[in-house]
């Protein structure tokens, strides 16, 4: 799902066929994947292929009676992911909501729920700017702007009850996900990154800042799109340092503390909301 018009929306085209089984000479078993240059391979376990190489867009082999809830989620995620890293744009593993014509993005590892907090914002009149993957624009050295997200909000039942989000389909027939309308609707235009916020488990909810010290250990500890966007850049040591550096020097970054108990999960909202909207606006 494409929600506007990307700088690589040509690129995201597909078509079917049969993928190769190696990508410059190796090997890629199922459930794994390689990137090198400016192609990308991705076999999964199912049966699935995913085949990029830039300029030709994305070759997708289909097993027979392939599920095409599955085959969405791999183009949406791991593909897309590739994808931008090779033309030049950083995905982080985020989700985040706009105001005031900034991003205040969210992350955290699975199951920190970044999902369930950007519903719980959109409850509070904050509309989602993307879910789960956040993709940054590098290209201006003197700010960092963010790509509008192209993935759907997904929830657990649990969840829903918590924030109101109202369900429509599964995610796919063995995902306990539903997709979900975001509260406060979305946001789909490019935007300047505001902040990053880590979450994190803690007895009681509080935001606090992080110094840029701590800001560049947290990001040398990051997802795998780190990995495929240093891979897709040729990125060295030395570059992956440059690249923390921007980033730590750039982008005020916090720590997000709060219980996991669903009865102080409306309080800690609320905190967020209130972090969120006593932000500087766009400058």
């Amino acid at each position: 799902m494409v929600p506007y018009a990307v700088p690589f929306a040509d690129e995201l085209r597909l078509r079917a066929g049969a993928v190769p089984e190696a990508l410059d000479g190796v090997a890629v078993a199922r459930g794994c994947q390689h990137l090198v240059g400016d192609s990308f391979l991705l076999r999964t376990h199912t049966g699935f292929g995913f085949y990029y190489r830039k300029g030709e867009g994305i070759l997708v082999e289909r097993p027979h009676g392939g599920d095409t809830s599955e085959e969405s989620l791999w183009l949406n995620g791991s593909v897309y992911a590739a994808v931008a890293s090779i033309a030049g744009f950083k995905p982080i593993h985020a989700s985040a909501v706009a105001w005031n014509g900034r991003v205040h993005a969210f992350t955290g590892p699975g199951g920190a729920g970044k999902s369930t907090l950007i519903a719980g914002l959109g409850a509070q009149g904050l509309p989602m700017f993307c879910d789960d993957t956040l993709v940054l624009d590098l290209s201006d050295p003197e700010r960092i702007t963010c790509l509008p997200g192209h993935k759907r909000l997904k929830l657990l039942p649990d969840a829903l009850a918590l924030t109101g989000a109202v369900a429509e389909e599964k995610v796919a027939p063995d995902n306990d996900k539903f997709y979900a309308r975001p509260p406060a609707g979305d946001i789909a235009v490019r935007l300047p990154l505001s902040e990053l916020v880590f979450l994190e488990d803690g007895p009681e909810s509080a935001m606090r800042p992080l110094p840029p010290g701590e800001r560049f250990a947290r990001l040398e500890a990051d997802h795998h799109t780190d990995v495929l966007f240093a891979q897709a850049q040729k990125l060295d040591r030395a570059g992956l340092f440059s690249l923390h550096a921007r980033l730590a020097s750039q982008v005020p970054m916090a720590r997000f503390v709060r219980p996991r108990d669903p009865a102080r999960f409306a309080a800690g909202v609320a905190i967020a909301a209130n972090h969120v909207r006593s932000a500087r606006s766009v400058r």
